[in-house]
């Protein structure tokens, strides 16, 4: 019996349900353990975090999977099966590397070989690419030693686009969320299609993955309660490439509509997750060419270009959640329209009025607001004060002015009162 689409939904809302009920105690450990982030010149947040929602996304992960498992709707999938074994304890792994990595900083290496043991456990349960579809050529079936190492790759590439891309709050759990969501419609219409088998994981995987965005978004979107961390990035990347191996990775038909029909599956998870995969490709050249470690952190990144460009904090946000959503639209429509007209053009007319908003809105914002500052200006009837009443102009320090930069963020009030303090400060010098 193949399990349906509302089978998956149910596990998604139990997962989401227990995750957004646990987020609050992680908050409560980790202030009582000292577990947060405080700003920096890196980071973008204004207030000192926690950082354990990791946990509560992976305990919202087991609890779900414990759901599925003893709900009789997936039966196939569990009955003499080691899949169920191999994600859970890649899962763990995962989420255990990142968690150590949020208390206390380890080395690159090092979470690249904890991540690697996390690919090698699904490899070794049978999670792993089999089958390695060329565009425009055959359908390739890898020994199981190269299609560990593929595996291996996978996982280190998913892992790392999503801890890239956790930059901004809400910005991975939506993106992730989008994904995860657009590719287990994806597999459930390639089940259906009787082109994956009954006890194929990849879509459970993906319902799993779905819910723990959805109930960890409201305590993460901005401004943040608590962020997702490590322990919650390299969790969620994980699971999205247990999933996408899962489905992509052991079909060795293509399936993706009448327009697309040169599309290996593999190819669809890279384009639903464009977004942090494209931003990765482009932290791994910039890294290269300046020659720094691809561990190095900057201000780079998508997220921190829209940010520069003009956007605001939630703004470059709901533009990656779009461009996301778009690409996932466009891979689904053709798997479920059957061939009946070509999207091409309104997806393209969407991209491109995207492309236009993302870089053309600040400027045009910035130039309506320079137009409304000019008609600002004192009534004509306005006394005209003489040049001896009018104060001398400040002029800040540079220290100064750190100094208020540096100030903690506090209410507006406060922050003039001080700012003024300041000012008088420098005057008084």
């Amino acid at each position: 019996m193949r399990p349906v689409l509302s089978s998956y939904l149910v596990v998604a809302a139990v997962t989401a349900g227990v995750t957004l009920a646990l987020v609050p105690l992680s908050r409560f450990v980790a202030h009582a353990t000292g577990l947060l982030i405080e700003p920096d010149a890196r980071r973008l947040h204004e207030r000192p975090t926690p950082i354990l929602g990791g946990t509560a996304m992976y305990l919202g992960f087991v609890a779900g999977f414990v759901v599925a498992w003893y709900s009789g709707w997936f039966t196939p999938l569990f009955q003499g099966s080691s899949e169920p074994f191999a994600v859970v304890a890649s899962a763990t792994v995962a989420c255990l590397i990142g968690l150590i990595d949020d208390v206390r900083d380890i080395s690159a290496p090092a979470k690249t070989a904890g991540l690697s043991l996390a690919a090698f456990l699904l490899g070794l349960g049978g999670v792993s690419i089999i089958w390695f579809r060329v565009p425009f050529l055959d359908v390739f079936v890898m020994p199981y030693d190269l299609a560990l190492l593929v595996s291996v790759v996978w996982v280190l590439g998913m892992a790392n686009a999503v801890n890239f891309i956790d930059g901004l709050d809400g910005l991975a759990g939506g993106i992730v969320a989008i994904g995860a969501g657009a590719f287990l419609l994806y597999a459930v219409r390639l089940g259906d299609a009787e082109l994956l088998f009954p006890g194929n994981i990849g879509p459970l995987v993906a319902a799993l993955t779905l819910g723990m965005c959805v109930g960890f978004l409201p305590w993460n979107v901005y401004p943040a309660q608590i962020f997702m961390g490590d322990s919650g990035s390299l969790l969620l990347g994980t699971l999205m490439a247990a999933s996408t191996m899962a489905v992509g990775g052991r079909t060795p038909d293509p399936f993706s509509g009448q327009t697309f029909f040169f599309y290996a599956p593999l190819a669809i998870p890279l384009l639903i997750l464009g977004v942090p995969v494209l931003d990765t490709a482009f932290a791994i050249i910039r890294r290269a060419t300046q020659r720094q470690g691809l561990a190095t952190a900057d201000k780079d990144h998508l997220h921190h270009r829209l940010v520069r460009l003009g956007h605001g904090h939630r703004r470059s946000v709901g533009i990656l959640w779009a461009w996301t959503a778009l690409l996932s639209a466009f891979v689904l429509y053709p798997t479920y329209n059957e061939g009946q007209g070509d999207g091409v053009v309104p997806f393209g007319v969407a991209a491109l009025g995207l492309l236009l908003y993302t870089w053309f809105h600040p400027g045009v914002r910035a130039r309506g607001m320079d137009r409304g500052s000019e008609r600002v200006g004192p009534p004509s009837s306005a006394p005209i004060r003489p040049e001896s009443s009018i104060e001398p102009a400040v002029h800040l320090s540079y220290e100064t002015a750190q100094s208020v930069e540096q100030l903690p963020k506090s209410s507006n009030r406060d922050r003039r009162l001080k700012v003024v303090d300041g000012a008088r400060d420098a005057v008084g010098r």
